[in-house]
């Protein structure tokens, strides 16, 4: 995912110089095929041959530093990585993803999201979403993975960003025991209490509203150069909305949300008195 980010750059550099890409390849002495296969993310970009990239389009050079981090950073193996014998691609990548962000707004529809899930709570979705599928022990290590992923909101310097919208139904939705819900309630009502964190509930009796049509994540980065991306997951595959214009449609989407939605103290009254509904 890194490579992909920085190839999209330094594409949208190269079009920023009005170049083609057989009018760059031969300035650069390379081939039109080598080129194409860094801008496609095909292939990986040593320092040499991207500082000969930044000097054909010119790039100032307070921006140059942050596109060689990201260069050594798609070379740089993650926490995740152990464990990529049970976790499927697209997960990981969006994982990968994640720990890069600065800001996630996320409406969920039907289940609390991920980093804001107790343990207890997260066993039940994972077991239930691989229907029988996995062994205990892949159950087990999904777990963990969903759990360390939380690190990214509790750590002490520059904590991630997290605005959920959460619906209503998937407060009320009952996931393992009511001792769970309990513990997932309370979960929430912790999480809401940090400042990096804010949690809104949208009430049913809101009735429709402009993503009845599923759950989403748009994450946004620290750089400049780094473009926001959506996240749609689904059950056999996910999408990454990458193009401007869409973007601007699920933000936009978002405003609606939050604007429709109990605010934040509101929100942490009606998660009370559901953890006192489950005594």
């Amino acid at each position: 995912m890194r490579r992909r980010r920085l190839a999209g750059e330094l594409r949208r550099l190269r079009d920023r110089k009005e170049l083609t890409l057989e009018e760059a390849a031969e300035q650069l002495g390379w081939s039109a095929a080598k080129l194409s296969r860094i801008e496609t993310a095909r292939v990986g970009l040593i320092a040499p041959d991207l500082t000969r990239m930044l000097d054909l389009y010119e790039l100032a050079d307070d921006r140059r530093a942050a596109l060689h981090a990201l260069a050594r950073n798609a070379r740089t193996r993650g926490w995740w990585d152990a464990y990529t014998d049970s976790l499927p691609s697209d997960y990981a990548a969006y994982i990968e993803l994640e720990a890069d962000a600065a800001f996630i707004r996320s409406y969920d529809g039907m289940v609390v999201h991920g980093l804001l899930q107790a343990d207890e709570y997260a066993r039940e979705v994972i077991r239930a979403a691989l229907m029988g599928m996995s062994s205990p022990a892949e159950i087990e290590r999904r777990v963990d993975v969903r759990m360390t992923r939380q690190r990214l909101l509790l750590r002490d310097e520059n904590p991630l960003r997290f605005w959920t919208v959460l619906d209503e139904a998937a407060l009320t939705r009952r996931v393992g025991s009511e001792a769970i819900m309990r513990k997932q309630y309370a979960r929430l009502l912790e999480f809401a209490e940090r400042d990096n964190i804010t949690i809104q509930v949208l009430p049913f009796d809101k009735g429709a509203h402009p993503t009845t049509a599923g759950t989403f994540a748009l994450l946004e980065f620290r750089e400049a150069y780094e473009p926001d991306v959506v996240y749609i997951e689904s059950m056999t595959s996910n999408l990454y909305v990458e193009r401007d214009a869409e973007i601007y449609r699920y933000s936009l989407a978002f405003d609606h949300l939050r604007a429709m939605a109990l605010d934040p103290e509101a929100s942490r009254s009606l998660i009370a008195r559901l953890v006192e509904q489950t005594r």
